[in-house]
């Protein structure tokens, strides 16, 4: 085996000691490489011209934190947040930020290890992960990815050899993130708690340097950057929207500063449309439900515009109005962007009057026939519409119709609304049941195949392929409601 090539400069560690507490990972008994995203190897530059070999126990050892790579300065960062709207103090419970890795193209990434031990942030948990739930991770942000939408990736899922105690016992896994960063809105909220000025303002600057440098020239950065963690969150809800996604844990400390989808605990894809979805077994009042989530995702940006005031403006008042001026254009920015969506997902390449209402109409439609997200949209690119199911009775067939009428009122080619319709409506979502199937044909079995099937049909979710109906389809009649947990 060749060597990993790394490049890191580690600029986080060089933040307010407040900010982390350096930590290794503790070490595991028995590490063996369960899955390793050689594509994600190859384009982050790790991957020499000699190869590497996926299933060697020193890449397994490296990525199980049992030996470390040169320059890697390993630490837990320090954050708080809002959970289910209760505010806490946090951190890096279980996770270590190995360091920085530079591309080849210059970008900056964290390699963090998600299961890889306590940290003083544990709070008597054991810092372990679960092989299931970090398996769900890398396949569904892989998906994601593939679906086109900002997300942290998976580099690697490593199994310990040793067990974890929850309800059951459970084999142990580490999986290996990769982020734009992971810097959060909780980072700045614990920032604030501890009223320390001159640690909020070093984060700031830190942060406008990682991920939008142009805002060091606003007369004010901090709003400056507010306003481009505004764009950023306002385009990913929108992404998550048109897929049916359902993140089911939006706490401030799983929003990023960098627009990346993090944390996929207990995630899901809606099959019925339904706005009121809700798979997590933690969420009882259907705080973060479908339907939900642009609100709170605009609840938590005003937590991160209260945590940046003091340097907004030295008179608090006049701080405040002008933070809450810019949370207030989210709902407008959003619904803007989500009408933009849903056009391209009707091969609508214009805007006209009455496209809030056909597209309102079809949402509705929708919602009182449970039918399908993926398949109602799937249907209307193909142009073939099945004679049976919900998709045949009068009112969609009559709201059809004045669609046709519209797409024919667009000046542009049918190839251009097609191929707007294509990109936009995916073939191949991972199905809950399809997941469930996988990971424990894994976790019970030890069968990987399945999962890798899986992994294969979903990283590819545009385009369609023979002997894939499976993977179109929801799941079978009667099989009840799907439950997620969070997978601590």
């Amino acid at each position: 085996m060749t060597a990993l090539t790394w490049r890191f400069d580690n600029s986080y560690a060089r933040l307010p000691g407040a900010f982390y507490t350096r930590q290794g990972p503790t070490p595991v008994e028995a590490p063996v490489m369960v899955v390793f995203n050689q594509g994600l190897a190859d384009a982050l530059g790790l991957v020499p011209p000699g190869g590497i070999d996926d299933r060697s126990p020193e890449l397994a050892a490296l990525f199980a934190g049992n030996r470390l790579p040169d320059g890697a300065e390993p630490l837990a960062q320090a954050y708080a947040g809002h959970q289910f709207g209760g505010f806490t103090m946090l951190g890096d419970g279980r996770a270590i930020v190995l360091g920085e890795h530079l591309t080849p193209d210059g970008h900056r990434v964290d390699i963090q290890f998600k299961g890889s031990g306590p940290t003083p942030y544990s709070r008597m948990g054991d810092g372990r992960a679960a092989l299931g739930p970090m398996l769900r991770e890398y396949l569904i942000s892989e998906a994601m990815h593939g679906l086109g939408i900002p997300t942290t990736r998976s580099l690697a899922v490593v199994a310990t050899g040793e067990p974890v105690y929850r309800e059951e016992v459970l084999a142990g896994a580490i999986l290996t993130r990769v982020a734009a960063s992971h810097l959060r809105v909780g980072t700045f909220q614990y920032a604030a708690a501890r009223h320390d000025v001159a640690g909020l303002k070093a984060l700031l600057d830190y942060a406008i340097a990682r991920h939008d440098p142009d805002a060091a020239l606003d007369r004010v950065p901090a709003l400056a950057l507010l306003d481009h963690v505004i764009r950023r969150q306002a385009a990913l809800i929108v992404d998550w929207m048109r897929v049916g996604f359902v993140h089911g844990v939006m706490n401030t400390d799983n929003m990023t500063i960098s627009g990346e989808t993090i944390d996929y605990g207990p995630c899901a894809f809606i099959d019925a449309h339904d706005p009121a979805m809700v798979f997590s077994s933690i969420d009882r009042g259907g705080r973060y439900a479908y339907g939900n989530q642009p609100a709170i995702a605009q609840w938590n940006l005003a937590r991160l515009a209260g945590a940046l005031l003091p340097l907004i403006d030295d008179d608090q008042e006049a701080a405040v109005a002008v933070a809450q001026e810019r949370i207030q254009g989210f709902e407008a920015l959003y619904t803007t962007a989500w009408q933009a969506m849903m056009r391209r997902k009707l091969g609508l390449v214009s805007e006209q009057p009455g496209d809030a209402a056909l597209i309102g109409d079809l949402v509705a439609w929708m919602v009182d026939r449970g039918a399908d997200h993926t398949l109602t949209f799937r249907h209307l690119t193909t142009g073939t519409l099945p004679e049976d199911g919900v998709w045949a009775d009068e009112g969609f067939r009559s709201w059809h119709a004045r669609w046709c009428s519209r797409r024919a009122a667009d000046d542009a080619p049918e190839a251009e609304q097609q191929a707007a319709m294509a990109a936009a409506n995916p073939v191949y979502i991972p199905r809950n049941h399809q997941v469930e199937m996988a990971l424990a044909a894994v976790t019970e079995e030890g069968n990987l195949t399945p999962f890798r099937r899986l992994l294969e049909v979903v990283s590819r979710p545009y385009e369609a392929r023979d002997g894939l109906d499976a993977y179109e389809a929801p799941p079978p009649a009667g099989s009840g409601r799907y439950r997620t947990f969070c997978g601590t």
